[in-house]
């Protein structure tokens, strides 16, 4: 791996780490929708001048249906239930949770026969998954927050199923294009909510500052250098930051939050990554058949990994 490589996936392992407690400090004073809107709002203000400036965006609008699937099921329908279920529970379990997103793609990916059968390595590294979660959820669990885990759960579905509909329906596009458009789809969606909603006085500065990282270097730079990287070591080897993000904000919870970190919690999350390492394990030969758009999350090739926060 080269020193621009490294650099690279250094600072995208902490970029997309980093979402979780900023969504905790921002949902304290605003409402999730609102979140959603501003989030999506700025980072298409960055992201759509470039688009229309670098690239044709007329082939991204011709598969617009495909377009707006994918926005609701990356960004839409996961960052508002995200954001909702960290109001009941810590950032940390939330960052902890999303580590299962590659179990759930190697899942529908079988199913939809988008890749070979899961064979004895594959079941043997769900099987490891599920208890990886069973262990981080716990059994001590209020009514809240199975609300919360009720929503987190589609949070990973949705996260699970935005890189399949990339690669599958919309292979080929600009990355950049793809999602500026998703983006200012979702604002425009969510502005009417975010009005309604808004809050009756200016948010704290802590908040303020919270919602302008989550905008421009959570989303709108997140995009841009997970594209580089991706140029730079190839599509399958630069999901190996969806391993490292849950960890990033299970640590910041922790040290900034003062939010509980178990031991027990700790196990959890090294059965999760084991298991999705088994799961979503790629013959080397195939590592790098994966043409096409280049998928600012995950890639074709590992459509199982990531996440988004």
């Amino acid at each position: 791996m080269t020193r621009r490589a490294l650099v690279l996936f250094g600072l995208m392992s902490l970029i997309w780490g980093i979402p979780y407690l900023f969504i905790r400090i921002a949902v304290a004073e605003i409402s999730p929708a609102a979140l959603v809107f501003a989030r999506t709002g700025i980072a298409a203000l960055i992201l759509l001048p470039i688009a229309l400036l670098r690239i044709d965006l007329r082939p991204v609008l011709a598969r617009w249906r495909w377009v707006v699937a994918f926005a609701a099921a990356e960004v839409g329908v996961p960052w508002v239930l995200l954001a909702s279920a960290e109001q009941r529970v810590t950032s940390s379990l939330a960052g902890l949770l999303v580590a299962g997103v590659p179990l759930v793609g190697i899942v529908i990916a079988a199913a939809t026969r988008g890749r070979d059968r899961v064979g004895g390595a594959g079941l043997l590294g769900l099987l490891l998954g599920l208890a990886g979660v069973a262990a981080i959820v716990g059994v001590d669990i209020d009514a809240s927050n199975r609300i919360a885990l009720l929503e987190m759960a589609v949070v990973i579905v949705g996260y699970a199923a935005g890189p399949a509909i990339l690669s599958r329906r919309l292979a080929g596009l600009p990355s950049v294009g793809v999602m500026a458009l998703s983006l200012s789809l979702c604002a425009v969606v969510y502005a009417p909510v975010a009005f309604v909603q808004r809050p009756p006085e200016v948010p704290d500065t802590r908040v303020l500052v919270a919602i302008a990282i989550l905008g421009v270097v959570c989303t709108a730079l997140a995009f841009l250098l997970f594209s580089a990287l991706v140029d730079e070591i190839g599509p399958v080897r630069a999901t190996v930051i969806t391993y490292i993000n849950p960890a990033v904000a299970a640590l910041l919870g922790a040290l900034v939050l003062d939010e509980q970190l178990t031991a027990i919690m700790g196990v959890g999350f090294g059965l999760v990554i084991l298991g999705s390492a088994l799961a979503t394990r790629t013959p080397a030969a195939r590592e790098d058949e994966s043409p096409g758009l280049v998928d600012e999350r995950r890639p074709s090739g590992a459509e199982a990994d990531e996440s988004p926060a």
